[in-house]
């Protein structure tokens, strides 16, 4: 009898994936749920309004629209999505999906039902994870979804701010689960869905189109041209199916001027901690010492460090910059990635190549919004989960990118919140890796070598050496960043104030996005040299 009967931990341990990670899903539930009275930005009414004109306009207005400020600038999937969900609203409050009567709208039944399809849509993360970790083992499976699952950027993004990036970004991981499995057709498919649903995820698309032409499609004339054939025809389907009503109503110009308003300027409104952050501070020193050397530098009629969003990019000193240049910059610096896809193709790659593609994007892109470091860290989370040298840089690009995005909560009701956020991760994440890490076979394995040295060298310092390497250990360059973040976040949040009052209010948010600037690029060089490294 005693023999049949299962302990607590051997019980909990047979669980299956599909189980444990509902309960995750279920707690995040639970604190999504606690989140709904907090904070919500202009995001909130950009899409209580999508939810009003697809409902109250016919199809062919719905790129044309000016009632709202906030004019639809997505592509035709998520338009069609808001439809979907303008149904139900106007059977909870047929108010939310009013055109005028609906403006700035914000009654418990506008805030409770858009928050609660924030929660359902991220069901498609939800799927994603469980496809990329089922074949993992336990323990790495439970690691990701508290990376995942509990995400306080997701957190902070999509259930306080308000968007829908959980929902994206799963159709994304479902794409990547695909490749990974060598099933390139879907995969290519499901890309192609994601790209008519929000198409700054297209900053991937040359690393999918040269891994899939390489791997699915290369291999003899006849039959490598039946798959492009096929791929690309599948692919056009997908664009057909959501761009098709538009191109037959001769408006395909207005859906492309509203998807891509090049006139917003190189940077949004609060600095995106990326390269052209370094660009426009080298911009005000070099102007601030020639005008003090006698020059007559003029100042920009337009001000980075007052927020605002201009038709141009106001440089004192250096070369204007242009979306062509940001797309150039994209693409060399993405060539590293494209060369190891097509010499190599390897499907365990796949994931690594496109995070790098979206690091890429995020540093050196156009007009881009601090919440876009989502689509690179996310993904990044399966990866961290491989070595403790992946882990190690996750650990710090998590933390980093997290803290970037905490002037989005500047009310002072929310600062308990995304503080709490990243304490919990940065605990959560810390005992992941050193569990994950501390007792596996890699560990064993690597013991078992320095033991073997030891025994032909003589050498038993080695020993120490390379089990101390085998574990989850962060360096002293890492921590000291690490710790600087705390410093930044005393003097922006208490010192300055403190000291100068309501005087040079930019300065703790050019702090902010200059330290982070710095961890993100120390990322890019991180992942870079890893790809290039790898055989």
């Amino acid at each position: 009898m005693g023999n049949e009967r299962l302990s607590f931990k051997e019980v909990r341990n047979n669980s299956s994936p599909k189980t444990t990670l509902w309960w995750f899903f279920l707690i995040a539930t639970c604190v999504k749920v606690l989140l709904f009275p907090s904070y919500r930005s202009t995001d909130f009414e950009v899409h209580r309004n999508w939810l009003a004109l697809t409902h109250s306009l016919p199809l062919s207005q719905w790129y044309f629209d000016e009632t709202s400020l906030w004019t639809l600038d997505y592509p035709p999937f998520f338009a069609y999505f808001e439809r979907f969900l303008s149904i139900f609203a106007h059977l909870v409050d047929p108010q939310i999906v009013h055109l005028q009567e609906g403006l700035n709208y914000s009654s418990n039944k506008v805030v409770y039902f858009q928050r609660f399809t924030v929660i359902l849509s991220d069901l498609s993360l939800l799927y994603g994870v469980y496809r990329l970790t089922r074949k993992l083992d336990s323990r790495k499976q439970k690691l990701i979804y508290s990376l995942v699952v509990w995400s306080p950027m997701l957190l902070i993004v999509d259930h306080v701010h308000f968007q829908y990036n959980g929902f994206l970004i799963g159709i994304l991981l479902i794409s990547l689960s695909y490749l990974e499995e060598g099933r390139d057709l879907l995969g290519g498919f499901v890309f192609a869905v994601l790209l008519c649903f929000k198409h700054l995820f297209a900053v991937a698309a040359p690393v999918y189109f040269i891994y899939l032409l390489r791997h699915y499609c290369w291999g003899g004339i006849i039959r490598g041209f039946s798959r492009l054939l096929i791929m690309g025809s599948l692919v056009a389907a997908v664009f057909a199916s959501a761009f098709g009503p538009f191109f037959h109503l001769g408006q395909i110009q207005q859906v492309i001027q509203r998807l891509f308003p090049f006139g917003r300027g190189l940077c949004h409104a609060y600095w995106a901690p990326n390269f052209w952050v370094f660009y426009i501070m080298s911009d005000k020193g070099l102007a601030f010492i020639l005008r003090k050397l006698g020059f007559n530098i003029q100042t920009p009629a337009a001000s980075f460090t007052a927020g605002l969003v201009g038709d141009s990019s106001p440089f004192s000193v250096l070369p204007r910059v242009t979306p062509s240049v940001t797309f150039i910059m994209v693409l060399l610096a993405l060539f590293p990635c494209l060369f190891k896809a097509w010499k190599n193709p390897r499907p365990q790659m796949i994931t690594r190549w496109i995070s790098y593609a979206y690091t890429c994007g995020f540093l050196f892109g156009w007009h881009v919004h601090e919440k876009a470091s989502l689509h690179f860290v996310i993904p990044l989370a399966f990866v961290a989960a491989q070595t403790p040298e992946d882990a190690k840089h996750y650990f710090l690009l998590s933390i980093v990118s997290c803290y970037s995005l905490f002037p989005l909560l500047f009310e002072a009701q929310e600062y308990p919140i995304k503080v709490l956020l990243l304490l919990l991760h940065f605990i959560l994440s810390w005992s992941g890796f050193s569990v994950q890490f501390s007792d596996r076979a890699e560990t064993r394995a690597a013991i078992a070598q320095a033991k073997k040295k030891v025994d032909q060298f003589g050498s038993e310092g080695s020993l120490s050496v390379e089990v101390k390497k085998s574990g989850f250990v962060i360096g002293l360059i890492e921590r000291s960043y690490l710790a600087g973040l705390v410093v930044v976040e005393i003097w922006g949040q208490f010192l300055h104030p403190l000291i100068f009052g309501d005087k040079l209010a930019f300065v703790p948010l050019m702090l902010i996005s200059v330290y982070c600037a710095l961890g993100i690029t120390y990322s890019w060089i991180w992942q870079l040299r890893s790809i290039v490294k790898s055989h």
